[in-house]
């Protein structure tokens, strides 16, 4: 079967481009990956598409064909020479450190219900809301930590449940770095229920695991920056 001279125009045209193309290489060495005719020129097609090279590749893609494909070549990133009389952009200002704040915990969320050993996701949450926060702020000298106890049991057995917390806090607080005497740790009992929580209206008549559900926001840990000295 015999090719139809129409295409045989346009297939000799592509081949007559290409080897200028490969000619005039040299002379747009940008323009490598695709034809160009004698003046330089990007050979397009009927659809204004750039005709690519059998050898093209993704690196040798140009805006001017590919702007989707090309990037800033590394070399092209580096700052450029001072143009006497410009003025250089100046550099964003650093964002500033946030200031120590006061962090609550949920009793439950450091240990177990009635133990004042800490779990390991109560760790992890003392590292990353308490042990980076205090080496943030090197100007916080005092960390004050407060247990808090639900009114279940009696007020002796709570008052020593939330010392027993606060103190397993700090303990490791010390052993993570962060110097002891920067910490001072207390315990309330269940002298200060949360008074957001207002749990002696609202668990009033409860009893059992209603109850203990109900007191849940009395049992907490706070901790609490205290003399701030001014940064220097």
């Amino acid at each position: 079967m015999k090719t139809p001279k129409p295409i045989l125009c346009i297939l000799g045209a592509v081949a007559l481009a290409a080897s200028s193309s490969t000619a005039l290489a040299d002379s747009f060495p940008e323009k490598t990956g695709y034809l160009i005719d004698s003046r330089g020129n990007i050979v397009r097609n009927s659809y204004g598409e750039c005709w690519r090279t059998g050898y093209w590749t993704p690196d040798m893609a140009i805006a001017e064909c590919d702007p989707g494909l090309t990037k800033v070549k590394p070399e092209e990133a580096e700052a450029k020479p001072a143009v006497p009389g410009e003025t250089k952009p100046s550099a964003a200002p650093e964002k500033p450190i946030a200031p120590a704040a006061q962090a609550y915990f949920n009793a439950e969320a450091l240990f177990d219900f009635d133990k004042a050993m800490l779990k390991s996701e109560g760790q992890k949450i003392l590292d990353e809301k308490i042990v980076a926060n205090m080496q943030m702020h090197p100007e916080v000298t005092l960390l004050i930590i407060t247990g808090h106890a639900d009114r279940i049991g009696t007020e002796e057995y709570n008052q020593g449940l939330s010392e027993r917390r606060a103190n397993a806090a700090k303990a490791y607080l010390v052993s993570r770095g962060v110097a002891a005497e920067r910490i001072r740790a207390s315990g309330k009992g269940e002298s200060e229920p949360n008074p957001a929580a207002n749990t002696r209206q609202a668990c009033q008549g409860m009893a059992g695991n209603k109850l203990i559900a109900c007191l849940q926001p009395d049992r907490r840990v706070t901790v609490e920056p205290q003399r701030q000295a001014a940064a220097r």
